[in-house]
């Protein structure tokens, strides 16, 4: 690249970072403030609408009210990912949606859910609601080629049949669906429709396409409901966590930056100009495609910042060995660089499998991680390889052509870690035994094995009308910790009224003495009048099914892993170390849960996928030094497999360390300056980090020589 191509891609670059910072500035100032360019924030960090129905059915199973959440929860889901639904009472079911400040406008679009019924010419049901597995609108070119509108439907499989059926015996008749007692569409059967799927056309335009769908969507549910109140309620964690969040992630750069300069020169000045352009572009993402960020998805784009650290160790480490093999500094950067993608595009591709199959099968926070850890996966991954690439390139453009400004890898002397495999085996037994421990003890004192939070157990909603009207600083400052000396933990939500002075306090359930002393507290040391505190029992936000879900997500994310990277690498023994070396990481993640008594609610799933993204992109790369440094070698002695091991280990150590640094001190920074609930989840990822570095370099590579040796010892006999 020529000195006038090179001062002009920098200045292009710059131009980028400051346009895409100031950009990102204006976004973040309004942040939550509703107004102009801002972020959509979750219920955790900026509230929203609160809606409470009422369930009409007089003999409704518990059955019957799982599945009406888990349906409502997949309704509401067109709102925000972040909505939640869950049990209040015996007979009620509240909707919190964040974003939105109008009720009305929610409640109209969404409609009162009630009872739909589709029935054959002689007003016959043959098929109720709840067998519609989906509906959307959409549009099709009719007979004249002009666009017309329609909805699309898509049934169960039990359903398929019954409607293939009586399609086909109704062909040329009308099929009335009925929702509460009134006719909504009156369709005729124009062939017998198989498949699952079926399409209802005639619509005037694409608004009375949208009313039917939602009309048909939420009929679905197995309970009709009818709306009892709606509220617009505050943060959970109010304006403070957010701007903590901020203020730490900020200087976290900082230091990040000042680190990569230090120690990689012009390699770190190029890899700086590339993480705030990967930092700014993630703020505008979000934005652009309205993704609403919460605490998991802050861990999410975490995540990102330290695949993108990791990318440019890799490719600067490369760089600094080529150099130190005799190669010029150019030959060197091109050299660096190609051998440095393939592991950048496993861990980048292994990790990316993670976030789509949450984003396919999960729900709630799960499915708002899944969005943010993709979005930073591309983002990271564009930054590093094209990004870093064209900067480092245009400095040796200009110029700046010394070895000196680049580095030299330093000859490192093998570090013998396959002789100290069976330590590094016994300190994690030993780790993960602990945690076992721990839960048993504290199952056994009647504690619970983990500390459940109300998002998994439920718990108590109660209403106390303050005679003044505090702010979510004060009521965290001073009214918290008065009920967190009633209920004992620190598993207390908070939420305010809009436009009132109600305070929504969230507990695990309180038994009749806690609640007097709740309500205690707040008659005589705040003159509240008891008349007005309400307290209502409420089931867990994060359902069983959803639970489910992301467990079955998180299943099928391992098994695709482990396919890639047995395809990738040619040797199932690799993949089989990996997951292994995951399974590590997780195990000593809940061994920190179960002894420190964290609170396991939503931050907690969210922790342990952050995990299983950090470490499988963590193992990633060593292993692919150790596929580099097997290459064309057919047989080897098990001498020769644990040196090639020791030495692929040796050889990225430095960048595991410097990635897992940079990684840590983010969340570190987090756990520091952050609020309680924030310290609940940085404590756990910082195990993580630690855990992820110790079994990439202890575990991961000795997993693979034991699988490797032992299979070969198998195979001779």
């Amino acid at each position: 690249m020529n000195k006038n191509k090179s001062v002009a891609v920098l200045a292009v670059v710059l131009a980028i970072v400051v346009a895409l910072s100031y950009y990102a500035s204006l976004i973040l100032s309004s942040t939550g403030k509703g107004e102009g360019q801002n972020i959509s924030l979750g219920l955790d960090l900026a509230g929203g609408v609160s809606i409470t129905y009422q369930v009409e059915d007089e003999d409704a199973t518990a059955e019957q009210m799982s599945d009406t959440i888990y349906k409502l929860q997949k309704r509401i889901q067109v709102y925000s990912t972040e909505a939640t639904v869950y049990r209040s009472g015996d007979d009620r079911i509240c909707v919190e949606i964040p974003g939105v400040t109008d009720a009305n406008d929610i409640l109209e679009d969404l409609g009162t859910p009630g009872s739909l019924q589709f029935c054959d010419p002689e007003g016959n049901v043959f098929m109720t609601g709840d067998e519609v597995v989906d509906a959307q609108p959409g549009t099709y070119d009719d007979n004249t080629g002009n666009k017309a509108y329609c909805v699309d439907l898509v049934l169960s499989d039990e359903a398929a049949k019954t409607f293939s059926d009586v399609t086909g015996a109704n062909i040329g008749q009308n099929l009335p669906i009925i929702y509460d007692g009134e006719v909504i569409s009156n369709p005729t059967v124009q062939s017998q429709i198989s498949g699952g799927t079926a399409q209802i056309t005639g619509m005037a335009n694409y608004e009375e396409a949208s009313q039917l769908a939602s009309q048909i969507r939420i009929g679905s549910l197995s309970l009709e409901l009818s709306e009892l109140e709606s509220q617009v309620v505050g943060a959970q964690l109010g304006a403070e966590a957010m701007t903590t969040a901020l203020r730490a992630a900020l200087i976290g750069l900082v230091l990040i930056i000042v680190f990569m300069i230090a120690y990689y020169w012009m390699l770190g000045a190029a890899a700086s100009i590339a993480l705030i352009i990967y930092s700014t572009l993630t703020i505008a993402v979000l934005y652009w495609f309205d993704i609403t960020l919460t605490l998991p998805g802050i861990a999410g784009i975490i995540l990102g910042i330290g695949m993108a650290v990791d990318a440019n160790v890799v490719i600067y480490g490369r760089i600094r060995e080529e150099i130190a093999a005799g190669k010029s500094v150019y030959n060197a950067m091109k050299d660096g660089f190609a051998k440095a993608t393939s592991a950048i595009v496993d861990g980048n591709v292994t990790t990316m499998i993670v976030a789509l199959i949450l984003a396919w099968k999960g729900s709630g926070t799960v499915k708002g991680f899944a969005y943010t850890l993709a979005i930073s996966i591309i983002i990271s991954l564009i930054t590093s390889l094209f990004v870093t690439r064209y900067v480092v390139y245009s400095f040796y453009g200009i110029g700046v052509k010394d070895v000196k400004f680049y580095g030299k890898a330093k000859e490192l002397k093998t570090i013998n870690f396959t002789k100290k495999r069976a330590i590094f085996y016994a300190i994690a037994v030993i780790a993960i035994a602990s945690g076992f421990i721990g839960m048993g003890i504290n199952s056994a004192n009647g504690n619970g094995a983990l500390n459940l939070s109300l998002e998994f157990v439920g718990g108590t909603s109660n209403t106390v009308y303050m005679n003044e009207n505090y702010t979510l600083e004060q009521i965290d400052s001073e009214l918290v910790p008065l009920v967190m000396e009633v209920t004992g933990d620190s598993d207390v939500y908070v939420q305010k009224v809009a436009d009132s002075n109600g305070v929504i306090f969230k507990t695990r359930n309180l038994s009749l003495e806690e609640r007097e002393a709740f309500n205690k507290i707040f008659v005589e040391k705040y003159g509240v009048d008891e008349n007005t505190i309400s307290s209502q029992s409420i089931s867990s936000t994060i359902s069983s099914e959803m639970t489910r879900d992301a467990i079955i997500a998180v299943i099928i994310a391992m098994v695709l892993i482990m396919i890639y990277i047995a395809i990738r690498f040619h040797d199932v023994r690799f993949a089989s170390a990996a997951v292994l070396a995951l399974a590590h990481d997780i195990l000593l993640v809940l061994a920190c849960y179960a002894l420190v008594r964290i609170s396991v609610g939503s931050t907690f799933i969210a922790v342990m996928l952050t995990i299983l993204g950090y470490s499988i992109n963590d193992t990633i790369v060593v292993f692919d030094r150790v596929r580099e440094n097997i290459h064309n070698r057919a047989r080897m002695s098990k001498d020769e497999l644990a040196e090639i091991s020791d030495r692929s280990v040796t050889q990225t150590l430095s960048r595991s360390i410097n990635t897992s640094v940079t990684t840590f001190v983010m969340v570190l920074l987090l756990y520091i300056m952050g609020v309680a609930s924030i310290k609940d989840f940085s404590l756990p990822l910082m195990v993580g980090i630690v855990a992820g570095l110790f079994s990439s370099v202890c575990v991961s590579t000795n997993l693979w020589f034991e699988l490797k040796t032992r299979l070969a010892k198998s195979t001779k006999k």
